[in-house]
């Protein structure tokens, strides 16, 4: 009867010491990112997953031109912002391009190809964008989709462009959520 006991009380220790392997391995998994909900223009279509979230903050760059008409404005040049993870470390760099490039050697570079304006009428619109060109290897590796959602300020501000500030830049601070989509394995 002893040895029963002792053997129960093995079998009991190896299933607590490995439910508790199983719950800190679960623990320490990336967390699944679910997306956000955005209106039709810039939803992701079936077969992609999103793979990576990132904070962006910086600033949107604008160079005063002026268009075939002759007539002056600000223009988007470059994003310069931060990319931040959920536990807010700085895992990368938002550039021209656009491109976001990340501190484990992946980069994408992407082209607009939906919008929708921001809740806020202060903010730059929300964006769906093609991934045109994958570099490195890491997290972005795969993406072929982002979504710009939740943008905060951004847009130029009343400086003065004319004729007499032709060339003339300016930076509006911004920040937006970035998800970045791969396809569902």
């Amino acid at each position: 009867m002893r040895r029963i006991d002792h053997a129960l009380s093995w079998i009991a220790l190896t299933i607590v010491l490995l439910a508790a392997s199983i719950a800190s391995a679960q623990k320490d998994a990336p967390q699944q990112e679910s997306a956000p909900d955005v209106p039709d223009a810039i939803a992701i279509p079936e077969g992609l997953q999103p793979v990576l979230f990132v904070r962006a903050s910086g600033s949107q760059i604008y160079t005063c031109q002026a268009d075939d008409a002759g007539k002056y404005s600000w223009t988007l040049k470059a994003p310069d912002a931060e990319l931040k993870d959920r536990k807010d470390k700085v895992i990368g760099q938002h550039s021209a391009g656009p491109t976001w490039k990340l501190k484990d050697g992946s980069e994408v570079t992407g082209k607009a190809v939906g919008h929708v304006d921001s809740l806020d009428s202060d903010s730059i619109p929300w964006l769906l964008v093609d991934v045109i060109k994958n570099a490195g290897k890491g997290a972005l590796s795969k993406v072929t989709k982002i979504q710009r959602v939740h943008t905060h300020g951004g847009k130029p501000g009343n400086d003065a462009c004319d004729e007499s500030h032709k060339g003339a830049e300016t930076k509006s601070a911004y920040s937006a959520d970035y998800y970045f989509y791969a396809p569902e394995k």
